[in-house]
């Protein structure tokens, strides 16, 4: 692949300004200045090149993990708060994809007030795979809430709770009280403000709220928020081949 060609499909700008980049010595690949647009470079995954003092890898497909910060939207075009993407370098936003949006898309999405794991992609495949509700995958929610937590409210989180929108229970594949007032929610489903509207069918009211894991993945506890980092191909594989989780009760998960 021509040098110009790999920073054009790594999201650096059209090829005439990924060529320009090159010939004016704002590009090294293994730490090696590299001026001929032209070049032929083996485009392997991981590849270490760096673009105007910036270190980057190259990766044919873009997964990455975000730790979402509170009073963000997790939207292109938001209408009151900041969007999360903001928080990426300009390459994630900018990688051509064909025949989609370009840039990276979240799966799914997070309310301006909860914080935490935010998976982005654009590979349209796992985008599906994360988010389709045919897939189960599970959600681990960690809820600070208002009242005292006790057994009956865990346990109709568990059996399930009628939601506004959808007569059938909504159930929890696990709910834990990790102290007093805060709980530990394991969801299969990513219905509108879910946690919150399950919390509140069941007699109590979520503050505060963070998603701590998404299948095997669980939020790096070194990632501060508004911080980002890529997917290992370990990670990426575990969650293209995440199982949904047995419920704790005898109910199926919702």
């Amino acid at each position: 692949m021509q040098l110009q060609e790999l920073l054009f499909s790594q999201g650096f700008g059209t090829r005439r300004v990924c060529a320009g980049l090159i010939q004016h010595g704002h590009v090294t690949v293994d730490g090696q200045a590299v001026t001929d647009a032209a070049c032929d470079i083996e485009a392997q995954e991981g590849l270490r090149y760096t673009v105007q003092g910036k270190n980057w890898e190259y990766h044919a497909k873009a997964y990455v993990l975000l730790n979402k910060p509170a009073g963000t939207e997790c939207s292109q075009k938001p209408s009151t708060w900041p969007s999360v993407y903001t928080l990426l370098p300009d390459p994630l936003r900018q990688r051509p994809v064909k025949g989609g949006v370009d840039g990276v898309q979240a799966v799914g999405r997070l309310d301006q007030d909860t914080t935490g794991l935010l998976l982005l992609s654009d590979d349209g495949k796992f985008l599906h795979r994360m988010a389709s509700p045919r897939h189960h995958v599970p959600k681990v929610y960690e809820a600070e809430v208002k009242h005292p937590l006790d057994e009956a409210q865990l346990g109709r989180l568990r059996e399930g709770v009628v939601l506004d929108d959808d007569p059938r229970p909504v159930r929890a594949l696990a709910a834990d009280r990790l102290d007093e007032r805060r709980l530990q929610l394991t969801l299969d489903e990513g219905k509108y403000h879910q946690v919150k509207r399950m919390v509140a069918a069941a007699g109590n009211r979520v503050e505060a709220l963070c998603r701590t894991r998404i299948g095997d993945l669980q939020l790096p506890v070194g990632l501060a928020p508004g911080q980002w980092r890529w997917l290992t191909a370990a990670e990426i594989e575990s969650l293209f081949l995440v199982k949904k989780v047995a419920p704790k009760s005898s109910s199926a998960g919702g």
